[in-house]
């Protein structure tokens, strides 16, 4: 009897451990969520969607992959713990049947000005210990390789103890070989400092010859420790200042000085801002700041090691005529052909894990980044991808992947190879989470869950659960805008003018010449990695009539809230002190209204040390964050906690009409509405909001700037179906009040909108970079001539 036949006829009853075949979650609360209870199928691709807004991340992060990551790290000693991030419990009854958790979500890689691809996916550590083996000549082991790694040396003597007061003195010597370029120390650009913008030469320190943001003449730390060193003379014009002292003024090492009696540092100007201002994440500087550093600072490329970050020496060893600096600088696809071209038996197996790790980055759709790309400038899209590389190759199975929207910054064409990736994760025995709006990725699920009916308070319920077939049927707002499709425009608006662009060759773009007409709707489209962002970020000035909303991320504490990010609790804090008679700042909860307690937190945290903190609200204020003698004070019947607690549709009819009439916060509340945020509260932390919110709220704060052209950076990123419709209406009434409105998108139902397209490819890195279409929607859809002509062909039917 064969094997086969065998386990028919006595096929034994199912193990009691394959059992647990679901996630199981039992009222969940966090955030908006309504006491949600579903069973999520494992080793199955489950999509969530709904409404932005509607609860689909405080579901999948915030519960169910919080709660995983928190039980791992409870496996670790108390000791290993207090170096982790320490969750908190979710808001869950129960919550059953979890396993590890990987998150790949869209936050920004970290944008240090030393971190790269290479270094972020360990590509380099690979190129590294290669080039230390095989690069003839040999100059030294791994770290002679690294831009990150400065050489050193050392010498001198060590006491040991031989025990009966007998020591002897033993000569040690050390010395590391590092790759890192002297000049830029790795960083591959050198700055220089414009001394005209930090002080005016013609006043002395007394004066207040400084222009330094924040430089008070009062300070004890800036100002005061120049003019009462006793190193300069405070009253001298600084132009008149000796070659002694201008040396002292702007280049002396940190010297202790005495100022009143109290012992400080002083140093020379110039460390002194490197270190204050230009040590920082430029992207993490308050507005008023990043405008000094760059009217102050230019970054000009080294000329010692020509930007590469190395050494010379890291640079003369060569493998095939190629050195590390040629090999980062590769286009990945490039990259992975050149090893692929290499036999060495001794590195055999790294060579086999290298070439794999460079076959991910071109399967996964990124092979036209190169190594040596710097990470901060990633985009959120890209970012995501990148992290994805190292999960690719992983033997680990049964283990739940969690994405947050991976086709976003993906072309029509490149989503495709994403839902491979998806499936092939699931096929390993994996369960895949993603919280998704594209109808492409929606359809390859073997389990949907539609959250909503609305947003913020109206949504956070599961409106359906089932198959794709079964959400088709449905009649969720999902459901019933799945099968929508825009049309393409029969007439278009004629442009006003035309803003020309010249010969434009940043990254990968050809000399690229075209006209972008204005007073129209223009996108910009092309697969990724084709030149869009380079094109239109890099070739149109940031004058004072362009407004350009991009996807940085808003930073914000957990005290920021849609009301103190878009100014608008500057006219409500000032009405309140009018009708009150009393001071503006006690309607702050981070001023002098603050509650004693929380100190206007509205909860008090709680270290535990070894296990995860609490927040609990604060019992004094409620969780109201103000004083209750504040709470006293009332605008139109309503005190300032609950104006704070009102969503953006409810303030705005209540800063409309009657008592609390403000016309400024009035036209602030109409901006949020018009971006489809009427559903978010005032008083909403930042940090609670998802990508898309973040955007359309910083569209909003931009549409109050008199700009005249408009550069919007994938405005459908995080947007469901149904809020498409909402921003094309909102693109359509910045156009016809006259703006000039420029898009880079690969939504279908925004091109389809457009009144012009120019599309960037054929493909992507070297082999993008041009033209291939300029025109309306309908001629690309007639001439099919590109890769996302037929796309939009095959997306509007024809």
């Amino acid at each position: 009897m064969s094997m086969a036949t065998r386990t028919e006829t006595n096929s034994p009853a199912p193990h009691v451990a394959d059992n647990h075949g679901l996630i199981r979650v039992q009222r969940a609360r966090e955030n908006n969520l309504k006491d949600v209870s579903i069973e999520i199928p494992k080793r199955r691709l489950t999509v969530f969607t709904g409404v932005s807004g509607s609860g689909k991340s405080s579901l999948v992060f915030d519960t169910i992959a919080a709660e995983s990551q928190r039980l791992i790290n409870e496996t670790y000693s108390t000791f290993v713990q207090g170096f982790m991030p320490t969750p908190a419990r979710p808001e869950v009854d129960v919550l059953e049947g979890l396993t590890t958790a990987i998150i790949v979500d869209q936050q920004r890689m970290g944008a240090d000005p030393r971190s790269t691809v290479g270094t972020a996916t360990d590509t380099n550590a690979m190129l590294r210990i290669l080039f230390s083996r095989l690069g003839k000549p040999h100059v030294g082991p791994p770290s002679a390789f690294a831009f990150n790694v400065a050489s050193v040396q050392a010498s001198g003597a060590l006491t040991v103890d031989r025990g009966a007061n007998r020591t002897k003195a033993v000569k040690k010597t050390f010395t590391r070989t590092g790759g890192m370029c002297t000049r830029c120390e790795g960083r591959g650009k050198v700055s220089d400092i414009d001394l005209t913008q930090l002080y005016d030469d013609s006043k002395s320190i007394a004066e207040g010859a400084f222009t330094i943001p924040g430089w008070k003449s009062d300070s004890f730390w800036t100002v005061r420790v120049y003019s009462e060193s006793g190193l300069l003379d405070p009253n001298k014009p600084i132009r008149k200042f000796t070659k002694k002292e201008m040396h002292d003024f702007l280049y002396r090492e940190p010297t202790k000085v005495k100022v009143e009696g109290v012992n400080l540092t002083y140093e020379g100007l110039i460390p002194k801002i490197q270190k204050s201002f230009l040590s920082k994440d430029r992207e993490a500087m308050q507005p008023h700041i990043r405008a000094f550093v760059d009217r102050a600072v230019t970054f000009t490329t080294c000329p010692e090691c020509g930007g590469t970050r190395l050494s010379e020496a890291a640079r003369s060893s060569k493998i095939k005529k190629i050195n590390i600096a040629d090999a980062c600088a590769m286009q990945i696809s490039d990259l992975a052909e050149w090893v692929r071209g290499l036999d060495e038996p001794s590195v055999a197996p790294l060579l086999t894990a290298l070439q794999q790790t460079l076959d991910s980055f071109v399967e996964i759709g990124l092979g036209y980044l190169s190594l040596d790309r710097a990470s901060g400038t990633l985009s959120g899209g890209e970012a995501q991808r990148t992290k994805m590389i190292r999960h690719l190759g992983s033997s680990l199975t049964d283990v739940t992947y969690v994405f947050d929207e991976p086709t976003i910054g993906l072309h029509p064409h490149d989503i495709q190879r994403m839902n491979g990736l998806l499936l092939r994760l699931r096929d390993k025995g994996n369960t895949v989470l993603v919280v998704e709006h594209k109808p492409e990725t929606i359809a390859i699920a073997d389990h949907v869950v539609d959250l909503g009916p609305g947003a913020g308070t109206a949504g956070g319920t599961v409106c359906f659960e089932g198959t794709v077939g079964g959400l088709r049927a449905g009649g969720t707002v999902t459901g019933r805008h799945f099968d929508d499709r825009a049309s393409v425009k029969e007439t278009v608006r004629k442009p006003t003018g035309t803003l020309e662009i010249r010969g434009a060759s940043a990254n990968n773009l050809r000399d690229v010449d075209v006209d972008i007409p204005l007073g129209v709707l223009t996108v910009v489209t092309g697969v990724a990695g084709s030149g869009k962002s380079s094109l239109v970020h890099g070739s149109i000035p940031a004058d004072d009539g362009v407004v350009s909303v991009d996807q940085g991320a808003i930073r914000g504490s957990r005290r920021s809230n849609p009301a103190t990010y878009t100014g608008l609790l500057d006219p409500i804090r000032k009405a309140f002190a009018k009708a009150n008679g009393v001071k503006p700042a006690l309607f702050s909860a981070n001023s002098e209204g603050a509650c004693p307690e929380c100190k206007g937190a509205g909860v008090v945290y709680t270290d535990l040390a070894m296990m995860a903190g609490v927040a609990i609200p604060c019992e004094e204020c409620e969780g109201k964050r103000f004083q209750a003698s504040v709470l006293e004070y009332h605008l139109g019947g309503r005190d300032i906690s609950e104006v704070l607690a009102m969503s953006v549709t409810e303030a705005r009819e209540f800063f409309g009409a009657g008592e609390a009439r403000t016309p400024t916060a009035h036209a602030v509340l109409g901006r949020l509405a018009d971006v489809g945020l009427g559903y978010l509260s005032l008083g909403q932390p930042l940090t609670t909001l998802s990508g898309g919110e973040r955007q359309r709220l910083k569209l909003a704060t931009h549409m109050a700037e008199k700009g005249g052209v408009y550069v919007l950076d994938e405005p459908t990123t995080g947007l469901h179906l149904a809020d498409v419709e909402q921003l094309l209406g909102l693109l359509d009434r910045l156009v016809d009040s006259g703006k000039s409105v420029i898009v880079i998108e690969h939504h279908q139902a925004v091109m389809a909108h457009a009144d012009w397209i120019i599309d960037l490819g054929p493909g992507a890195g070297h082999d993008g970079g041009r033209i291939v279409f300029e025109g309306t929607p309908a001629a690309l859809v007639a001439a099919r001539s590109t890769l996302t002509g037929e796309h939009l062909s095959a997306y509007v039917g024809t």
